[in-house]
Order: structure tokens, then sequence, then C-alpha cells
């Protein structure tokens, strides 16, 4: 039997006792720029999210008004640090189209304008032990994209840590 890669924090199962979340693990997948099959179907995604939408404010769609009310309980302003989905649909919606990534970005954007939730795609060579979902304690350490200074979350946020205590994601 393989060993747990992902878990809630009792805590955070306590708070938010509504909560449903998934994981997959693949083996051997090679990421790379997205084959001309998934770069069809993730634009036809976006013009069917834009679609559905239509002029619906981003604050009315459930799933969206869900994670806003889940960012204010933990103490982050949901219009200055905006769920995954909601920026990338607030993103489509401007713009009218998102960029292709790469294989795995670009499959967990499609899910993510799809179901108005946040996707979280992670490199397991790069992941020391379990990934824990639960509340900051304000002593893990950060490092956000493309940057090399160090960042320590807010006490309480809500946060992907992994057993050396690295940040995986954040808000």
């Amino acid at each position: 039997m393989p060993l747990p890669i992902f878990q809630y924090h009792a805590d955070v199962i306590a708070r938010y006792p509504n909560l449903i979340a998934g994981a997959l693990l693949f083996h051997g997948v090679a990421n790379g720029p997205a084959p001309e099959t998934l770069r069809n179907a993730f634009q036809a995604e976006q013009q069917s999210t834009l679609a559905r939408i239509g002029s619906t404010p981003l604050s009315d769609i459930p799933s969206l008004a869900a994670w806003r009310s889940v960012f204010r309980s933990f103490g982050v302003e949901p219009t200055q640090y905006r769920s995954a989905p909601e920026a990338l649909l607030r993103r489509l919606t401007k713009t009218g189209d998102l960029p292709t990534i790469n294989t795995l970005v670009d499959l967990g954007n499609l899910v993510s304008i799809r179901y108005g939730l946040p996707v979280a795609i992670f490199d397991l060579r790069a992941v020391r032990g379990l990934i824990t979902v639960c509340f900051a304690d304000g002593s893990e350490h950060y490092t956000p994209l493309g940057q090399s200074e160090v960042e320590h979350p807010e006490q309480g946020e809500v946060i992907f840590v992994d057993t050396g205590r690295a940040v995986l994601a954040r808000r």
C-alpha cells in the first residue's frame, strides 16, 4: 500500500466541516508544451465558460462566493488576494482568453474555470514528505514563483505545507 501524500489537518476539518476535497496522483507524467488536443479543449472551455457566465458578477457565482467567505474567515481580504479560480475567471472575462502554459497547468486551469474551484498541482520530486493543508503558525517559509525572497504566511492563513515546513500553496 502506498504511503499517503496528502492530508487535511484536524483543525481545518473542524473549522470547515463541509469541506470536500480530492487528490489525484500520477506517475510518469511528462510535462511540456500542451498537445494540440488539450490546447483546443482549453480554448473551447474558455468560450463555454464565458457564455455560461455572461454578465454575472464573479462575486455572484456560488463557488467563488464560498471561497471568498473562506478567505475572510482566516483573515484574508478576497478582493486583495483572489482565489485561483476567481483570478483565472477575472482574467478570462477581462481579456477573453487565457494563455496556454504547459500540459499540467493547462489541465488544472481548464478544470478550475469549468467548476470555479481551485486546483493545485505539485511536482512531488520537490516535496519533502507529506503535504498537509493546515493553518499557518507563521514560521513556515514560502518563496513566490520567480522570486528569491522568502516570505512567511500570516498566522492562521490556510496553507499547503510539506514536512520540511515549505509552503507549497497559500491563499
